[in-house]
C-alpha cells in the first residue's frame, strides 16, 4: 500500500468524522449531543493532521494533534461545568435554556416554540437520610473557638 492511498483513506475518514460532527452540531439542540459533535469534529481534524504529517515525514502534524487533544480536554471540562449549570438551573438540556442565563436587557430570540416542561422543579435524585442529626448546643454557637 503506497503512501498516497494511505493519505487518501485517512483524509476520507477525517472528512467523514468532521462532516458527521458538523451535521450533529447543526441539527441537534441537546447540549450533550452538540458537545459530542464538537469533539467529533476535533477528532476528524486530528486524523487529517496526523495523515498529512505522516505523508510529509514531519512531526509538526503530530505535535498539533497533541495540542488539539489538550484543547479538547479543556473544552470537555469547561463544557461539563456549563451543561451542569444549565441543567441545574432549568432542568432541561435544550440549547434555548442558555437564554435564561443571559443579560435581562437583551431580548430573547427563539427559533421555534419549545415543548412545555416543568422547569421550576427539576427532578433530582434523593438520598435516604443517613441518621439523626446531633443536637447542637446554642451556647457553643455563640462562643468563639479562639481569640
Amino acid at each position: 500500500m503506497n503512501e498516497a492511498s494511505l493519505l487518501n483513506n485517512a483524509l476520507l475518514v477525517g472528512a467523514m468524522l468532521f462532516s458527521l460532527g458538523l451535521v450533529g452540531m447543526l441539527t441537534r439542540r441537546n447540549l450533550i449531543v452538540m458537545f459530542l459533535s464538537a469533539e467529533l469534529m476535533l477528532q476528524g481534524i486530528s486524523v487529517s493532521l496526523a495523515a498529512w504529517s505522516r505523508f510529509h515525514d514531519d512531526w509538526g502534524g503530530h505535535i498539533l494533534v497533541i495540542f488539539v487533544l489538550t484543547v479538547a480536554a479543556c473544552e470537555a471540562a469547561i463544557a461539563l461545568v456549563y451543561v451542569l449549570g444549565v441543567f441545574g438551573r432549568t432542568g432541561i438540556l435544550d440549547v434555548a435554556a442558555w437564554q435564561s442565563l443571559g443579560n435581562d436587557s437583551m431580548e430573547k430570540q427563539v427559533d421555534r416554540e419549545l415543548p412545555s416542561v416543568d422547569t421550576l422543579s427539576p427532578q433530582w435524585p434523593r438520598l435516604t437520610p443517613a441518621g439523626v442529626q446531633p443536637e447542637i448546643d446554642q451556647n457553643e454557637l455563640l462562643e468563639r473557638e479562639h481569640i
